[in-house]
């Protein structure tokens, strides 16, 4: 026999000041009534058959009680073997890391506020695979494509700034590296989620993005910052901000237009992240989940064990019918 849920066993332990409760309330119960009339007068108001009743309808009510707490552990026994098929999508969610990230017109920065809106995801994936790539200057896989959300969950929380040592935004670079993340040559059920605040410093992002779509793969970029720009802080200086040789603030800017061009190129979508609203779950829900096609990710064989709860609801409920069906009182002695 095994138990869904064993924990309810615990409740069994408080079957025994029950029980006390019930031995005292009995006893007492006869105490009081022998005060109240006398031993004389007793033995003609109440039958002897009174005191045994009254012992059966608490050894119901004990029994009831057991087997409904056992019903709540919900035992199984007999199994049977089911192919279980689990169907879902390819995900990849490609990261920019650059320096550019830690700007903070988005709280506390672009990247923690990405990061954080990457762990929601993670908690609504049903089913599918996630990957991770991290950019900047070059890209490289820092999580490869997984059904383990917790796994996923500790690569994400390891990214930051000092990740790739080669800065910059290659954003074709990185689009190369997802592509080649997703291990398969099926045409179909692959997303990829573009996340970055700046501008394609290769010049590569739209013949990557044209690879991508030959493969099957459809690109959701999301743009984070502004098109003024936001200046970088200069982590030598603590207060301030990066600037250049000419003395002047750096500003990152967006490049929305590029981004655009990278999603329509592949017949994903864009989503432009100025107040950090980086709306995940649309992409997600109302894009990848409804429009993409799913693939079977993973099968196996399985041991499913039978509920049998419902004997001891039955068992539980005969004994409480029982309980009512047994009366105390009975008819006095002929005078």
């Amino acid at each position: 026999m095994k138990f869904g849920d064993p924990s309810y066993l615990h409740f069994l332990w408080l079957m025994v000041p029950f029980l006390f409760f019930m031995v005292w309330g009995l006893k007492k119960k006869k105490q009081l009534t022998a005060n109240f009339c006398g031993n004389p007068l007793l033995s003609r108001l109440v039958h002897p058959g009174v005191e045994k009743a009254q012992r059966k309808k608490a050894i119901f009510i004990v029994l009831a009680i057991i087997f409904l707490v056992f019903a709540l552990t919900r035992p199984r026994w007999g199994y049977h073997w089911a192919d279980m098929h689990q169907q879902g999508v390819d995900v990849i969610i490609a990261l920019d890391v650059s320096n550019s990230m830690l700007a903070e017109d988005i709280k506390p920065n672009r990247l923690e506020r990405a990061k954080r809106k990457i762990s929601d995801l993670l908690d609504m994936l049903e089913g599918d695979r996630i990957g991770l790539v991290a950019f900047a200057g070059t890209a490289f896989v820092q999580c490869p494509l997984t059904l383990d959300y917790a796994a996923a969950r500790i690569f994400l929380s390891a990214i930051d700034t000092q990740l790739i040592p080669v800065q910059g935004t290659a954003i074709g670079n990185a689009i190369k590296t997802s592509v080649k993340a997703f291990r398969t040559q099926d045409k179909k059920s692959k997303a990829l989620i573009l996340i970055t605040d700046g501008e394609d410093q290769t010049g590569k992002a739209l013949s990557a993005a044209k690879s991508a779509q030959e493969q099957g793969v459809k690109i959701y970029t999301i743009g984070i910052g502004g098109e003024i720009g936001a200046p970088l802080p200069n982590p030598a200086d603590k207060g301030g901000f990066r600037k250049n040789q000419q003395g002047e603030v750096i500003l990152s800017k967006l490049d929305e237009i590029t981004l655009q061009k990278i999603a329509l190129e592949t017949g994903g979508s864009y989503v432009r992240s100025v107040t950090g609203d980086i709306d995940l779950k649309t992409i997600y829900k109302d894009q990848i989940k409804k429009y993409i096609q799913k693939k079977e990710l993973k099968s196996e064989r399985r041991k499913i064990w039978q509920e049998r709860f419902q004997w001891f609801i039955f068992a539980g409920l005969i004994f409480l019918i029982l309980d009512t069906c047994i009366t105390e009182r009975k008819p006095l002695p002929d005078s």
